[in-house]
């Protein structure tokens, strides 16, 4: 990575493609990815890198997108952010998570409150599935944006499954000035666990066994466990056969750890799902979630890590599980976009005894993150 003399960045490869987006949009700093692919079968930009960009250019305006023939060159020049109705229909190479995680980073700070129709695949194997934004990384975001965030909400309207798709999901999003104080140290305990079952285009007994199989695993552990099922029909179910499940502890503090599963799509390498197994597998995820433990789960990491950074210029601390892959990966763009590094340390582990003396079970190694905000204003909110 290098800086010019007009802070453009440059990277090569198109590793962090999105979140470098993300950044660029909210720091208003030119991006240029160089050598895209080289030596893939097919080199340069995909088709659903170019979506993404699209989608973004619907709601911007001034943004300018430079791609040049080969499509291994982007420049990206970050406009001004202006929010408003838009209805995008979503490349089908990836899901429709792919595009809401950066609608919910960018989309507080616009000048007007964000209305975001988005047709395709609302969960696949690869992305995270608007089921899992919805209960894991909104909660978190209302905290940040405080009374204002009472009108954020995703609602979905129609299911799509991979690979045609043909799902509908509706995401609101106010408009603010700037975030507001959030401190998270208090994980709690888990007390209880919801989570939902869907299934497309086929018969609606897979959510049962589904359910089955996770209850088998997670009445072991606490009583209090609800999964309801969601059957679409006609049109709302979309054009491919699927299935899928997405769980959600809650502790007694607020927290919220999230898990998913996703049968494989049609036609895949590897042969259809089984129900029973899929339920299973998804409740040792959620499991492994809480054991991984913090006031985030590892999929909201990266997200807080950008809500900390983005607030007024005081100290920040959460409480997080072991990072992710992704979370570090997006560290190191924030110093690039934000100069803003974070000071990581380990939880004392004496800080968690009961009353009587005794040690909490509270999972793996938990690590406390600070870092001090930029102080971050939506300069392109309407002032009445």
């Amino acid at each position: 990575m290098s800086k010019t003399a007009k802070q453009v960045l440059k990277y090569d490869g198109c590793n962090f493609f999105r979140q470098r987006i993300i950044l660029s949009l909210l720091s208003g700093r030119s991006v240029k990815f160089r050598q895209l692919r080289l030596t893939h079968q097919s080199p340069g930009i995909t088709t659903y890198e170019r979506s993404l960009l699209e989608l973004i250019g619907r709601f911007t305006n001034g943004t300018r997108i430079e791609i040049n023939e080969t499509g291994t060159s982007v420049f990206f020049q970050p406009g001004l952010l202006c929010g408003g109705e838009v209805t995008y229909e979503c490349d089908t190479g990836r899901s429709i998570g792919y595009y809401l995680e950066v609608l919910l980073c960018v989309a507080p700070f616009c000048k007007e409150p964000l209305q975001a129709t988005l047709r395709g695949i609302t969960a696949d194997r690869y992305d995270s599935t608007v089921d899992r934004l919805k209960y894991s990384v909104l909660p978190i975001q209302k905290k940040f944006l405080g009374d204002d965030g009472e009108s954020l909400d995703i609602k979905i309207n129609k299911r799509g499954s991979a690979p045609d798709g043909g799902g509908e999901v509706v995401f609101n999003c106010p408009r603010v000035a700037k975030l507001c104080d959030v401190t998270l140290l208090d994980q709690g305990k888990v007390w209880k666990i919801r989570g939902v079952a869907w299934a497309t285009k086929i018969s609606a007994d897979v959510m049962g066994r589904m359910i089955d199989g996770c209850r088998s695993i997670l009445t072991k552990f606490l009583a209090d466990v609800k999964i309801y099922k969601d059957r679409r029909k006609g049109l709302a179910e979309g054009r491919s056969p699927g299935f899928g499940m997405t769980l959600w502890a809650q502790t007694k503090t607020g927290i919220v750890y999230c898990a998913e599963v996703v049968s494989n799509p049609k036609g895949s390498k590897d042969g259809p799902s089984v129900p029973d197994d899929l339920g299973k597998e998804c409740a040792t995820c959620l499991l492994c979630e809480i054991s991984r433990g913090g006031c985030v789960d590892s999929g909201s990491q990266s997200f807080a890590c950008l809500m900390m950074v983005l607030r007024d210029k005081d100290v920040s601390k959460i409480k997080m599980g072991q990072l992710t892959n992704y979370t570090i990966g997006f560290l190191r763009n924030l110093r690039d976009f934000f100069g803003v590094t974070f000071h990581i340390e380990e939880e004392d582990k004496n800080a968690d005894l009961s009353l009587d003396g005794e040690e909490l079970q509270t999972g793996d190694q938990k690590l406390i993150l600070k870092c001090s905000g930029v102080g971050y204003r939506n300069l392109n909110r309407v002032i009445l």
